[in-house]
């Protein structure tokens, strides 16, 4: 399949969120430039959650968080040719920037779907589940808000609820029944549509605070 033409980097500007150098607790309404409630995604990919999220939710804002700069500028690109506007894209390690930018109970909902399980040992400390990551998420989260989990990975999907279950007092709800997709981009990602046509197990989890 041909990826899209990325538009200019001018037509993007609406939904590229810099934040300072020097770390700010963000404010939402005046970056949305309206009260409603923000759903955060972390680690956005291509961008098909919150393609279908901000089409299927105009009154919920949404911000994705990605560590690579040409996932974040192919997001956009999508949202731009679609001239949705309840959507802001960051580039950045979300741990860090959750930490440093993000006010307690910010957000309505946090979704993680298929984080990298750096399988290689050497590489284990790039996992975004850390202690500290998982205590960012609760202090984050409004209360009655949810986290969302779901990964293909049976290993890592056991050390993201013991770092849940160890370090916060998130409470574990009972998980969700996948959703049946009316289309074939009906899915929460990517990763998503092509693990389930392969017929792997996928591993899902809700917390509430």
């Amino acid at each position: 399949m041909r990826q899209a033409k990325r538009l200019p980097l001018e037509e993007l500007a609406t939904y590229l969120l810099e934040p300072s150098q020097s770390p700010v607790r963000l404010n939402w309404s005046q970056i949305f430039g309206n009260n409603h409630p923000v759903e955060l995604e972390v680690g956005f990919g291509k961008g098909l959650f919150l393609l279908n999220g901000c089409q299927a939710c105009p009154d919920i804002n949404f911000l994705g968080i990605e560590i690579l700069r040409k996932y974040q500028l192919h997001a956009a690109t999508r949202f731009a040719k679609r001239g949705l506007k309840n959507i802001r894209l960051v580039k950045a390690d979300a741990r860090e920037f959750l930490r440093d930018y993000v006010q307690e109970e910010s957000f309505q909902s946090i979704h993680v779907y298929f984080p990298d399980p750096w399988w290689k040992k050497r590489h284990m400390k790039r996992r975004l589940f850390t202690a500290d990551f998982a205590v960012q998420c609760e202090r984050t989260l409004q209360y009655s808000g949810r986290l969302y989990v779901a990964t293909d990975v049976g290993g890592y999907f056991a050390v993201i609820t013991e770092q849940l279950g160890q370090n916060t007092r998130l409470t574990l709800l009972p998980p969700p029944d996948p959703k049946q997709p009316s289309h074939d981009l009906d899915y929460l990602t990517n990763f998503e549509r092509k693990f389930r046509k392969e017929g792997r197990e996928i591993y899902r989890a809700v917390y509430e605070r």
